[in-house]
């Protein structure tokens, strides 16, 4: 049986274009420090929060109100054992029309549940996209700050 990624949907009643904004900007929606642009093909950026996560991405796709994809350079997650168990992952945000709604799908190609992480990582990423970032798409505010991690 394949492994499956984590992977998580919202719908809003904003634009693709609304969302993809929202998506692009992610310190209104992820907690913790972020170095670095974040809305542009090819940008490279850092994330931390204390000393238990690290990351650098590098956006490899960016599709104006469809889709941004984000490769994780490198990574240290100091609460697992394999601390680099991101690296090489891709976190994906697919953004379509669904009637009179926007639907954005969110997917961490990588994180799978036989990864020590999946258990932690799948609930703040279920947390953020489902919460800070449907927020900060329906009402131009996010709550980055709700949930840590």
């Amino acid at each position: 049986m394949k492994s499956q990624n984590f992977s998580t949907t919202v719908r809003v009643d904003q634009t693709p274009e609304a969302a993809f904004a929202a998506i692009n900007n992610v310190r209104g929606w992820w907690s913790g420090e972020i170095e670095g642009s974040t809305d542009k093909f090819g940008d490279e950026w850092t994330y931390r929060y204390k000393d238990l996560h690290y990351s650098k991405q590098r956006i490899t796709e960016f599709v104006p109100g469809k889709k941004v994809t984000w490769l994780v350079l490198d990574s240290s997650l100091s609460f697992v054992e394999d601390k680099s168990e991101w690296n090489g992952t891709n976190i994906t945000f697919e953004i379509a029309r669904a009637g009179d709604k926007t639907e954005i799908k969110f997917t961490h190609v990588g994180l799978i549940p036989e990864g020590e992480c999946y258990g932690a990582c799948s609930n703040a990423w279920g947390s953020y996209i489902n919460g800070s970032l449907r927020s900060l798409i329906a009402t131009g505010k996010g709550q980055p700050n709700a949930k840590k991690g």
